[in-house]
């Protein structure tokens, strides 16, 4: 399976071939890096000079964990959604492929609200040093293939929200006769009102088949995906050193099981919306509950 490596838009020194760096906000324009390389590369250079680090990257030791409870609670959204909510983009090109719903228009659901639940939010713990150890990937369409993998399927990232340890992970094309083109980026500075991304890999796969490729980011475990081959393809992963985190279930719900006995911050996450977080005291084989709001910002 080849890949097409694509060239960098502007010229870069040696030191800054690592350091390309773009704003959030051009995430759903298909992540623009022309036009806000300048601006992210400034931001990235201000952060490492001040020394920006993210505790999820301290480091984790698994250890058994035989006395742990669990935190237990729900995502939810409450009020009006904002207009954006849901965006409808023309299917222009691969509409064989593409338009499964056979209308011309692929909905993009930013903010997935069933009920009150808050859909492909992810809910984690923020800065433990030692836990339970990681499971298996899950299963890739009932097929346990024990690794990660993005699949490019009728021109979706399927899924659209995962967790994933940070290491390798397959790139699936699944689309014949489809190029798609994966941009993978490390979203720094997430929960500031200045996120830049930073490209880990982007390459463009024009042939049915897998590549192999890690997720492997050095400053923050929030991963935005797009194709930008097709600029109604978007997902999401977080990448963090230890296990304890989850995507909330289709009810908004989530459970963090086998957590080592102690006082504990956790943060809910969507991409859209924000961050929140509560505190926690987990007791041994007690079950703690947090809770978590979000409304139209």
């Amino acid at each position: 399976m080849r890949e097409l490596e694509l060239p960098d838009l502007t010229t870069l020194t040696s030191d800054q071939k690592d350091e390309r760096y773009i704003t959030q906000s051009s995430f759903k324009e298909g992540f623009s890096l022309r036009n806000n390389f300048m601006a992210g590369v400034t931001l990235g250079i201000a952060m490492s000079l001040f020394g920006y680090s993210l505790q999820a990257f301290a480091g984790y030791k698994e250890m058994d964990v035989s006395n742990g409870g669990a935190i237990k609670g729900k995502v939810t959204f409450k009020g009006l959604l904002p207009s954006d909510a849901v965006e409808k983009i023309a299917i222009v090109k691969n509409i064989e492929v593409c338009d499964t719903n056979h209308n011309g228009v692929r909905e993009v659901h930013w903010i997935d609200v069933k009920g009150d639940a808050l859909r492909n939010a992810f809910v984690f713990i923020d800065g433990i040093d030692e836990g339970k150890k990681w499971l298996p990937p899950p299963p890739v369409n009932g097929k346990n293939e024990n690794k990660y993998v993005i699949e490019q399927k009728t021109c979706r990232f399927t899924v659209w929200a995962e967790v994933v340890r940070p290491g390798p992970v397959t790139i699936r094309n699944s689309d014949m006769g489809v190029l798609h083109n994966i941009n993978t980026r490390e979203i720094i500075n997430a929960e500031s009102d200045s996120p830049v991304m930073k490209v880990l890999f982007n390459f463009g796969q024009p042939e049915v088949g897998d590549i192999e490729k890690e997720i492997k980011p050095r400053r923050a475990p929030f991963i935005g995906i797009n194709c930008e081959a097709h600029n109604f393809m978007f997902g999401y992963r977080l990448a963090l050193e230890h296990p304890y985190a989850v995507v909330v279930g289709d009810d908004g719900t989530f459970s963090l099981a086998d957590v080592p006995p102690g006082t504990y911050t956790v943060k809910a996450w969507h991409p859209r919306l924000g961050f929140k977080e509560g505190k926690v005291t987990v007791t041994a084989k007690g079950a703690a509950t947090v809770n978590f709001e979000f409304s139209k910002k």
